[in-house]
């Protein structure tokens, strides 16, 4: 066995296996023993969305004398950094992939797994803002600051530190631009080292400058982007109101049908869609609890509920504006859709 060989059974068998059902049962088990937070806070996250990062006359009064200026995020910028982060290739091409390889059944997973995938969200958010730091400028914390401070085991807080950077580095960021870049040629012959260097001098320049410019940028694009493709689908919906019907009966059936069943095709519907999901909405990730630590908020559970509220942007809202877009267009079955791993 050469190392690609190796590398390909190693993916496949943490991929398919390992990591989905440890994902799965943490979301299960976080959400019994939360009480079902996702389903009975909802009001609560949209009503906290709104929340200033805020802090109280007596640290605002020790900042002066102390001669210190800190620039806290509020709880909206924190949830538009997450869903930055969440919203991407994995709502459009990946979306567009579950559902040429699994069929139109893997968008029901992929809701079922975003439901329970809220409840690790509110979970990692909440120990993110337990165990934050104060920095210069603002809060730092995540995985890694909980690991060590509440497992006590600074070589797991390690290893996952290093995992979490180079995975970031080396493979959602490639994957992101290397999607866009292609979309691009194929849409309008652009080349891909111009909006490849365009992409990674925009990044550049936003992420030197620190979690504020970060913040403040995703403030702005976050609701733009996400904002305008649900409108764009709803138009598309409304276009085709006579479809819908079809569409959620297409959903279910495949997602339940005794044709996939006999035919055994229903494993790959199931596999499909919960590996899209959590690969779309980052829940237990950890990539999110990173940015949850650096809000300012009253009480941990806040920030929980606001990044829990992510997982339902991006897949509830984001990536089902796609799913409906896809099967209203009749084009679900063409393979040439799978175009993100």
């Amino acid at each position: 066995m050469n190392i690609n060989e190796l590398i390909t059974t190693v993916n496949d068998a943490v991929w398919g296996y390992v990591l989905i059902f440890a994902l799965v049962g943490c979301g299960l088990w976080f959400t019994i023993k939360t009480r079902f937070v996702q389903f009975r806070m909802v009001g609560e996250m949209l009503r906290l969305l709104t929340d200033s990062a805020v802090d109280t006359v007596e640290e605002q009064v020790q900042e002066q004398k102390a001669g210190v200026n800190s620039k806290h995020i509020s709880s909206f910028q924190a949830f538009a950094v997450s869903v930055a982060t969440r919203v991407g290739t994995g709502n459009l091409a990946g979306v567009a992939s579950a559902i040429a390889i699994g069929g139109p059944g893997a968008v029901f997973w992929m809701w079922i797994i975003a439901l329970m995938g809220s409840a690790t969200a509110f979970v990692e958010s909440t120990l993110a803002q337990l165990f934050k730091k104060k920095h210069k400028d603002s809060f730092i914390g995540g995985p890694a600051y909980y690991i060590q401070q509440g497992l006590h085991k600074r070589w797991l807080a390690i290893t996952f530190a290093v995992l979490i950077t180079c995975q970031f580095g080396l493979s959602n960021n490639s994957i992101q631009a290397n999607t866009i870049c292609g979309a691009m040629q194929e849409a309008f012959g652009w080349s891909p080292v111009w909006v490849g260097g365009v992409l990674a001098a925009l990044g550049l320049y936003i992420v030197f400058g620190g979690i504020q410019r970060i913040a403040q940028v995703s403030a702005v694009l976050v609701p733009v982007m996400a904002i305008g493709y649900i409108i764009l689908a709803i138009v598309i919906i409304v276009m085709n109101i006579g479809l819908i019907p079809h569409v959620f009966k297409l959903i279910v059936l495949d997602a339940f049908g005794i044709e996939q069943i006999a035919g055994g095709g229903i494993g790959a519907t199931i596999m499909n869609g919960v590996k899209r999901g959590l690969f779309s909405n980052e829940a237990g990730e950890g990539s999110a609890p990173n940015v949850a630590a650096t809000a300012s908020v009253t009480h941990p559970v806040k920030q929980g509920l606001i990044q829990a509220l992510g997982v339902f942007t991006d897949t509830l809202l984001v990536c089902s504006c796609t799913a409906f877009i896809i099967l209203i267009s009749g084009l679900f079955n063409v393979p040439e859709l799978n175009a993100s791993p």
